[in-house]
């Protein structure tokens, strides 16, 4: 059992949550309260601490263009300002409110309990749209939340975005890429839509900086005072979240393995503590399977000693019934125990959790524009993210945060605040978004952390060896704006668009539909070898994206059956939602004029189409040396067929992959194997023909 300092002890002494942005008004509020036990809703959400500043935050937004609001998760903010906002009158007239969130399951889930708030049905007054889901009525639909990406897709219709007149930026801390550029964009277009009113909410956020970045030029703030039209000045409000103490303990010395040292703390905190469930941050679904698999393998040991515990995994790929578990009130005398990625960090509040148990990893992509390499790594969090992970533990009563790190990492190498997205990611969808926009001088564009050039010139280099761009970094007609138009990442939209012309259209919406969800396979832990055999039923030489569509064949004959998918080790809600995606894709190709037509079980024209847009990703086997080993064409660089895919240890002499991932090797996921001759016929521009090695084939 890993050693814990007791808070209280001499060394450290007990810390309390505290709320430290510099140079920002707090404003004292009732500590929050669980909603347990009120006699109704509405007393519930006069209890929560963003009440007491109901007619201050609507003063602002009425005389400001922008309003920032530092509120701790559980303040309320992200469910009551909506609503405060609608309830003046706001969203009259046929206008809406929106309020953007980084992630999808709190987009559904806080949709969903502001409908449960309103008395209204979800998708009526108050509705959602996440990419390939739109439960909105147009002319009903008062207040939506959806995700920032979505809302940058809206842009293309609409650059205005007239239909709103209060766009809400939720968790604007956590810095993703649609975030950041969602908000230089709604920058450029105050200025165009000065009655357009911003509010811009976060937890951790640092909001001078925030502050500064809306800051117009003086001249045009007379201006626009003169007018009458409201304030540029931006308005800082910060409301309190949460006055429960939470206790955090060290370790006295760093764990070895934060998996084993988690799973070890949550039996102490079981055997040694008194009820309130408990939060277990972990990086990512392999780490949270392993726990939940530990933890359940000892209840089961222990017998009735740990039957009052539940385990509940909580990660994107979830299906939303699995979700929803993470939410349901707990029988008396038994204990929820949530093992969660950082989804849990800020986007969703979960009422009941008394002890936290922080690994001090999460896993983050971190992209690297010189070798074209997107790595998923598991990367230490910074204070900001330990301090908004201790403070989940508070919101019920005093709470207790078990950190597993020591003091001294903590305050000594931990990052204050964790790297923007934008300067760690791959640039090319944001790149033809701008471009779609009309914005052609990115480089010039006015970023809240401006991206590396590498990065950049990587994004334009790959755009116009898609045919996306032209000569002079403009889209093309028609391919450069069809592409644009399709919310998948650029290399898919282009291989849709080219399977219309080699008559497989229908075959690669499936496949693009597959590659949108993270696994339609049920995780493999304690049984990987039915997986596999599993796999096997399905398999083919040709490579993943053919085995994917015998998949899809197989839901369809058996009638899309619960039965059939569980037998034969197939997630069924992955599956359902690819059906679903695949309908969308199937009306956006109608609404391009794209006729879709199927090739027959020709597979050959199928990885043809599958080159047109991953060209850049083919590689050959090394033909000497150790089995296995591959090199990317394009930079030399090493790499694997993952053990998940069906050309594991097949091992063809050419490959083309969907993605890379680095565990310990760089893996290729998603792979087919091709002739080589189909690269050079696809994308001449970019690849040469060498006289040939016979060593090659």
């Amino acid at each position: 059992m890993a050693q814990f300092w007791k808070p209280g002890s001499e060394k450290p002494r007990p810390v309390i949550l505290d709320d430290e942005e510099g140079g920002v008004l707090f404003f004292s509020a009732a500590p929050s309260i669980s909603g347990y036990g009120y006699a109704s809703l509405e007393g519930q959400r006069q209890r929560l601490p963003v009440f007491k500043h109901r007619t201050a935050i609507l003063y602002l937004v009425e005389s400001h263009a922008t309003t920032i609001i530092v509120g701790e998760t559980g303040s309320g903010k992200t469910t009551q300002i909506p609503q405060y906002l609608k309830e003046a009158g706001w969203a009259e007239g046929g206008r809406m409110v929106a309020c953007t969130q980084p992630r999808r399951l709190a987009v559904q889930s806080v949709a969903t309990r502001v409908a449960e708030e309103m008395g209204v049905k979800l998708g009526k007054e108050v509705g959602y749209t996440i990419r390939f889901e739109d439960i909105t009525t147009p002319g009903v639909t008062m207040i939506k939340f959806l995700t920032d990406g979505v809302l940058l897709r809206e842009m293309m219709n609409d650059p205005l975005l007239t239909k709103y007149s209060v766009i809400m930026v939720d968790e604007a801390h956590e810095r993703s890429l649609s975030t950041d550029m969602l908000l230089g964009l709604l920058k450029k277009i105050q200025r165009r839509r000065p009655e357009l009113r911003l509010i811009i909410s976060s937890a951790t956020i640092e909001a001078k900086s925030m502050s500064n970045y809306f800051l117009p030029r003086k001249k045009r703030q007379e201006q626009a005072s003169e007018n009458g039209t409201p304030s540029t000045q931006p308005a800082i409000l910060s409301v309190e979240g949460q006055g429960f103490v939470v206790e955090i303990s060290y370790l006295e010395e760093p764990a070895p393995d934060y998996l084993q040292a988690a799973v070890s703390t949550v039996l102490s905190i079981h055997d040694q503590e008194p009820m309130g469930d408990i939060l277990v941050f972990l990086t990512g679904q392999d780490d949270i399977d392993a726990a939940v698999q530990l933890l359940t393998e000892n209840a089961q040991k222990r017998g009735k000693h740990s039957s009052g515990m539940l385990v509940i995994p909580l990660y994107s790929g979830l299906s939303r019934a699995d979700q929803d578990l993470v939410f349901s009130p707990m029988p008396k005398g038994k204990r929820k125990v949530v093992i969660s990625t950082n989804i849990a960090e800020t986007s969703l509040t979960l009422e009941g959790v008394v002890y936290v148990v922080d690994s001090g990893f999460s896993k983050q992509r971190f992209y690297n524009p010189i070798t074209n390499i997107e790595n998923l790594v598991v990367a230490p969090i910074s204070k900001a993210s330990a301090k908004q992970r201790a403070g989940r533990a508070g919101r019920v009563r005093p709470g207790k945060c078990f950190r597993l790190y020591t003091e001294e990492y903590f305050v000594k190498e931990m990052p204050a605040e964790g790297i923007p997205e934008m300067q760690r990611s791959n640039l090319v969808s944001s790149v033809i978004q701008l471009k779609a926009l009309g914005i052609d001088n990115i480089l010039g564009f006015d970023w809240l952390a401006s991206p590396s050039p590498e990065s950049m010139i990587r994004a334009l280099e790959v755009l116009y060896s898609l045919g996306v761009l032209d000569e002079d970094a403009k889209l093309t007609s028609p391919t450069g704006f069809q592409v644009a138009e399709i919310p998948l990442d650029p290399m898919i939209s282009k291989m849709i668009l080219s399977s219309n012309e080699l008559g497989c259209s229908e075959e690669i919406i499936t496949i693009a539909a597959i590659l949108s969800i993270q696994s339609i396979w049920v995780s493999g832990r304690g049984s990987q070898k039915e997986l596999d055999e599993a796999r096997l039923r399905f398999s083919v030489a040709e490579g993943d994206h053919i085995t994917y569509l015998n998949v899809y064949q197989g839901f369809l004959r058996s009638g899309k059956s619960t039965q059939w998918c569980h037998k034969n080790f197939i997630n069924y809600q992955a599956m359902k939602k690819v059906a679903e995606i695949r309908e969308q894709l199937r009306k956006l190709m109608k609404q391009l004029g794209i006729n879709l037509k199927s090739c027959d079980k020709d597979t050959q024209v199928i990885r043809k189409a599958i080159i047109a847009g991953f060209f850049a990703h083919a590689c050959r086997l090394e033909p000497f040396g150790q089995s296995g080993v591959y090199k990317t064409i394009r930079g030399s660089q090493e790499v694997y067929i993952h053990p998940s895919s069906v050309l594991f240890r097949v091992n063809p002499k050419w490959v083309v992959y969907h993605s890379l991932v680095l565990t310990e090797k760089h893996y290729m996921r998603n792979v087919i194997a091709i002739d080589p001759s189909w690269l050079t016929e696809a994308a001449p521009h970019f690849y040469q023909l060498q006289k040939p090695n016979p060593a090659m084939f």
